[in-house]
Formats: C-alpha cells, sequence, structure tokens
C-alpha cells in the first residue's frame, strides 16, 4: 500500500513494527537529582542539581521544572524551536499525570499525554516512531519524568514519616529524560517496536515491583525474538527499565523456561544507576525517570560512537494506583521493546 509515495510501514508477527523507513533519535537531554548524581553514570547525564526541588517549593512542581529543562535540552541540541516539533508524547506517575501537564505547558507542543507507569519512556518513543514513520510528522518529542519525594507521597509515605524500607523495594529516581524523535538522519535510528501486553501474576506486593514487571518483560522479549525472526545473538544487548535486582533474577528465571538464555546479554538500568551498597537503594532504581535518562545518558551515546550496534531496549511498568492496591488488587505489569540500532 502506497500513500503520498511513502510504503506503509508493516505489522511484524503477533505485536511488533518493523519501520522500513526508519525513524531517528535526533537528540536527547536529561536532567537528574542529587542523588543520581552521586552514582556510578554521574557523569553521563547532561544536568544534576544538588537541590531536589529543583527551587521549587515541592516535589510535584520541581518534576515539572525537571520536565521542561530535559525538554529544551533537546531541542537546544537539535537546534529546533518548540514550534518545530508536530507533536508531544509525553506522561509521568502522578495522578492525572501533572508533573508533564504542567511542565511542558510552556512549551505549547500539542500533546498526547500518556501513562505506562515506569514503562512510559517506551511508550512515548513508540508512538513518536510510528507518528513519524507514518508521515504525520516531521519531528515528535518524547518526555517523561519521575521524582523520589512525588512518588513516595503519592505511592507510599511522606518523606517526613521515615518508615522504614523493605529490602525488596526499589529507589525512584528523580530524574527526567526527552528525546527527539524525527525523520533528520542521525547516528540512532528505532527500527522497530514490540508493544507489551499487560501481564498479570497476581503478585499483590506494591513494594516489590521488580518482581511485578519481570513477567511483562519476558513476555515483550520473547515475543520480540519470536516476531523480528531473531535471537538473543543478534543484540549486542538487551535492556529492561527497572527490573532491579530481584526482577532481573525472575526475568532470566522466566525466559529459560522458554529456552532463552539472556544472561550474558541482559543489562538492567535500575541497577546501573545507583551502588546498591553505598547508595542504599535495596533492589535498585526505578521510576519513569530511570530508563529515560540512562538511555539519554548513557545508552545513546555507545551506539552513536558504534560501540553496540544493535539493542533492545525494553522499559517496564508496574501498572497500580493508591486505590488499586489498597483495595487488595494485584499489580500487573507493561513493557515496551524498543529497537535501537548504531547507523
Amino acid at each position: 500500500m502506497v500513500r503520498k509515495g511513502r510504503k506503509m510501514e508493516f505489522a511484524k508477527g503477533s505485536q511488533s513494527i518493523c519501520f522500513e523507513h526508519s525513524p531517528y533519535i535526533v537528540s536527547s537531554g536529561c536532567v537528574v537529582g542529587s542523588k543520581e548524581s552521586q552514582g556510578p553514570l554521574s557523569k553521563w547525564f547532561d544536568k544534576t542539581n544538588q537541590d531536589d526541588l529543583f527551587g521549587a517549593d515541592t516535589w510535584e512542581e520541581a518534576e515539572s521544572n525537571m520536565q521542561k529543562e530535559a525538554c529544551v535540552l533537546a531541542l537546544s541540541k537539535a537546534n529546533l524551536k518548540p514550534e518545530d516539533i508536530r507533536y508531544l508524547f509525553g506522561g509521568d506517575l502522578l495522578r492525572q499525570g501533572i508533573a508533564t501537564s504542567l511542565g511542558v505547558e510552556a512549551l505549547q507542543i500539542p500533546m498526547f499525554g500518556l501513562y505506562g507507569a515506569c514503562s512510559t519512556s517506551g511508550e512515548a518513543l513508540a508512538l513518536s516512531a510510528m507518528s513519524v514513520a507514518a508521515g504525520y510528522g516531521n519531528c515528535t518529542l518524547a518526555v517523561t519524568s519521575s521524582h523520589f519525594g512525588s512518588a513516595e507521597k503519592e505511592f507510599r509515605f511522606p518523606l517526613g514519616y521515615a518508615n522504614q524500607r523493605p529490602l525488596a523495594s526499589q529507589w525512584t529516581v528523580t530524574g527526567s529524560g526527552a528525546f527527539i524523535v524525527g525523520t533528520k538522519k542521525s547516528q540512532v535510528r528505532i527500527s522497530g517496536v514490540t508493544v507489551g501486553k499487560i501481564v498479570d501474576y497476581g503478585l499483590k506486593d506494591s513494594q516489590n515491583m521488580g518482581a511485578c514487571m519481570a513477567p511483562a518483560a519476558a513476555d515483550t522479549i520473547y515475543w520480540n525474538l519470536k516476531d523480528f525472526e531473531r535471537s538473543v545473538e543478534d543484540y549486542d544487548t538487551i535492556i529492561t527499565g527497572d527490573l532491579g535486582y530481584i526482577g532481573h533474577r525472575i526475568l532470566i528465571d522466566l525466559l529459560a523456561q522458554k529456552g532463552i538464555d539472556i544472561q550474558e546479554k541482559h543489562k538492567d538500568c535500575g541497577m546501573m544507576i545507583f551502588d546498591q551498597k553505598s547508595q542504599d537503594t535495596n533492589a535498585g532504581g526505578s521510576g519513569c525517570g530511570c530508563a529515560a535518562v540512562t538511555l539519554a545518558g548513557y545508552i545513546l551515546p555507545k551506539l552513536k560512537k558504534g560501540e553496540w550496534k544493535r539493542i533492545l531496549f525494553v522499559p517496564t511498568g508496574a501498572l497500580m494506583s493508591t486505590v488499586s492496591y489498597n483495595e487488595g488488587a494485584s499489580v500487573p505489569g507493561i513493557a515496551h521493546g524498543i529497537v535501537l540500532e548504531h547507523c
């Protein structure tokens, strides 16, 4: 099927899309807080701030400020203005996505508000790539964020409560990552996506998000390999969003049951962003910002340099709300796969 001289992109297998005209990640920007600036990836981030309030009066306003700063950084690197962007795809963890809506309001870009929990960076990149590949715009902007203070306030306890954190818990990353996806050629392209399904193993421990999300990550990785008729060896590495140390082990076991061994290929943003022992982050990092800032700051530079030729980036999310888990509902997971290639 042809539209305006361009072949339509085509579905691949059960739940994937292969882009014949691959969109590119033109630029990115990432902003993090104080704890992230003290972690193993500190030198890779564009901007760090020792004031986790980012000059604001509330955690929520601080998160909005981070989003705006990340977007402005990505635009500046690409020599673009907000009016050059056709659509913005963005989301966060807060109710009604207020960190995003209040953060990007000043940019006045037509916006789609998203919620995929900590998988939101993958959802935003997938929709951005699909829009560009289909010819609906030459430039789109994908952005997401999380903040330790606002997430604790939203989902757990006020910081002043000083509650003891269980060993299975993860530390929400204070950070925001933004990505310009467009037709302008760069050194990294999005060659395909695998859209995840909701996977629910009936787990109800909202503090053990790695266990809740790992089944969804395993499902998405399985279908990506099946849909694209690839093996694990076809990727230089497979990087999940924020399974942490517990989810990592579960993911390895679940895929091994399907005859897929990713032990030597797997990395996780939640395991990379903090030093587990010295920073006291228990099972690792989490939050929408975890995968986003690791992709923007650490992963993309390696792809640009050609250190990695092709990777599978799989942000993961635990789909819960303050209402659902307080009413005893289980915590389903979702994960989206983004195929990134050096070019």
